[in-house]
């Protein structure tokens, strides 16, 4: 099995974090993404979005982070991670999609922004991080995890983890939101953790 990947990415840290939560044996390929190594012809034959990260698994390639999560759970028959009754997998699903929503456009654009120099309004993105922050840590008052009928972690915290944990190298502070800590703390406790790595103040200074 081979992750193609970017250290500073949250979205291949979610499946880094989930492929050593299944203690599941890989090789990491490190691009570099400032030399557009993840837009050459070879790695566009495996993801033609050129986007990290990528999953080979012995020839069956998935790229997406939360589909590859998806697949990864399904390999296993690891329905703790992504249960198969139909509210679970639907209250999975719907924070799946605000992993690729609202913390995509919130959390991880102002990250995007400090870190990388991309182009977008701070404090619009601001607004939006904290209104998401604001929405996640009511629904984890008085519960352990996201999903709302999970009494143990599911790939939603997964897809969740590594924004909301790097939101203040975008000057998200997180302080005010007592539940979301808590639970990152969780999330960090679980055996096979793996942290992802800080990012410099600003790799565009």
């Amino acid at each position: 099995m081979k992750l193609y990947s970017y250290p500073l990415s949250g979205h291949v840290h979610r499946v880094r974090l989930f492929l050593s939560l299944l203690g599941l044996e890989h090789e990491v390929v490190h691009l570099d993404i400032f030399k557009a190594e993840h837009k050459t012809p070879a790695f566009l034959e495996l993801n033609s979005f050129g986007q990290l990260p990528v999953l080979d698994d012995g020839g069956v390639v998935v790229s997406d982070s939360n589909a590859i999560l998806v697949y990864l759970a399904k390999r296993e028959g690891r329905s703790d991670w992504l249960p198969e009754d139909a509210v679970g997998a639907a209250g999975v699903q719907r924070w799946l999609s605000v992993a690729a929503g609202e913390i995509a456009h919130g959390p991880a654009a102002a990250r995007a922004v400090a870190v990388f120099g991309r182009p977008g309004d701070p404090a619009e993105l601001l607004t939006r991080a904290h209104r998401i922050l604001g929405l996640m840590d009511g629904q984890l008052a008085g519960r352990s995890w996201i999903a709302s009928t999970a009494a143990a972690p599911t790939i939603a915290d997964v897809a969740l983890y590594a924004y909301v944990a790097h939101a203040p190298e975008g000057n998200v502070d997180l302080s005010g939101y007592p539940n979301v800590n808590a639970w990152l703390r969780r999330v960090e406790a679980l055996p096979g953790f793996v942290p992802m790595a800080a990012a410099p103040a600003s790799l565009a200074a």
